[in-house]
């Protein structure tokens, strides 16, 4: 290249031009040279590398290659290549001019660290969408330290280019900052919180995008869809949204249905109050009819058998026999101890389908059910006197 060089360089003295020209047409020349090589060095990557590691990506048996070494990706890692090739050639241009030479050379470096960050975001990009095709992580909620990665990156990168804007060290920086480690601990403090939380909640698998959870202190139950540094998006079932810090999803309680998901059914249990006073035995032609029903076993004492324990059995045959009903979990019909409003008598069950409107139809029917039979038992349902009960005992007395 010298020789090259110094070639020109005679030719263009002997043609009668002055130093002054030959110097410009020098250093016209040395530009128009690099910029030829930055250009080939784009060419170059968009040609040939990016098509060479398409084509190896495509033949392997594995797809979390091509989700990681996308287009984006590939693209911005061609933005670099030629910043560097432009970076190491540029104190070949403007020899004589040596402020100019020194801000382009600045630039470049600026450039390669401003797609060097560009590269870092597109990869962490990738990162989290692996992530979420993963079936061991896309359930964990890793946003928050995709995004303390970014925030890392900016950071570094911030330091760079002042350090190379002031022409100083980055680590003279480094330490500088360290005396203002208090202040920026105070700027970043729920950021810095957040990751730790974020990482807890990961790490003890606490949370999930998806999961219900209910947290009556902050006004959030519904559905878990975004968990970042700072915030966990709740979205309620009235549609409206609760964020919510991580750190108190931490230092706090909160439930989580996701268990219930995850079993074999939705728990059922309530009750209904029986009025005491319409508890008695049953009459032999009850037993009968009862025995009918399938409800009469034959070691049972006849005499001993109450018209509550009908109603015990007969509902109890009948959530045995529902096909909404989980028969593998636990299914019972069972009294609480008496209370001034009655006998409660609780049915314990599990909704097969553990969607909530279908949990809430199967739970209203069973209900609807169990008001209707209890006069066919002899029972009455206890509720408060209102005005016409009252109207109907002064009218009695």
């Amino acid at each position: 290249m010298e020789s090259l060089k110094e070639t020109l360089m005679q030719w263009l003295s002997n043609s009668g031009m002055s130093q002054e020209g030959i110097n410009l047409t020098e250093q016209l020349g040395t530009i128009a040279f690099i910029l030829a090589l930055v250009w080939i060095a784009d060419l170059i990557c968009r040609r040939l590398f990016v098509p060479a590691i398409k084509k190896i990506v495509n033949r392997t048996h594995v797809t979390w290659d091509e989700t990681l070494l996308n287009d984006r990706v590939l693209d911005d890692m061609c933005h670099l290549i030629p910043a560097f090739v432009a970076n190491m050639l540029m104190p070949l241009a403007f020899p004589h001019t040596p402020i100019l030479q020194s801000l382009l050379i600045k630039a470049s470096e600026i450039y390669i660290i401003a797609a060097a960050l560009r590269l870092v975001f597109s990869f962490s990009n990738s990162l989290h969408n692996l992530s979420n095709e993963r079936e061991k992580t896309k359930n964990r909620p890793l946003k928050g330290v995709f995004q303390m990665i970014k925030i890392l990156a900016v950071s570094l990168s911030i330091i760079f280019i002042i350090s190379i804007l002031m022409d100083k060290s980055p680590i003279d920086l480094l330490v500088g900052l360290g005396a203002a480690a208090t202040v920026l601990m105070l700027v970043f403090k729920d950021t810095i919180v957040g990751l730790v939380a974020g990482v807890q909640l990961s790490a003890n698998d606490m949370l999930r995008p998806g999961d219900w959870i209910t947290m009556p202190k902050y006004g959030a139950d519904g559905v878990v869809f975004e968990v970042n540094l700072t915030t966990v998006k709740v979205r309620n079932w009235d549609n409206t949204t609760v964020t919510v810090p991580p750190y108190t999803l931490v230092s706090d309680s909160f439930q989580n249905w996701r268990g219930m998901f995850e079993s074999g059914g939705r728990r059922i249990k309530r009750s209904i109050d029986i009025d005491m006073t319409s508890v008695r035995f049953c009459t032999p032609e009850e037993i009968e009819a009862y025995r009918e029903k399938g409800i009469v076993h034959p070691e049972d004492h006849l005499e001993e058998l109450t018209n509550i324990t009908m109603l015990r059995r007969a509902l109890m045959k009948y959530l045995k026999e529902n096909p909404r009903v989980n028969q593998d979990l636990t299914v019972m019909v069972r009294q609480l101890q008496p209370t001034p409003q009655g006998m409660p008598l609780e049915l314990y069950f599990f909704s097969a389908d553990k969607q909530w409107v279908a949990y809430e139809i199967l739970q209203a029917d069973v209900f609807d059910y169990v008001m209707a039979t209890v006069p066919s038992y002899g029972l009455k349902v206890f509720q408060s006197p209102m005005g016409e009960d009252i109207r109907k005992m002064k009218k009695e007395e």
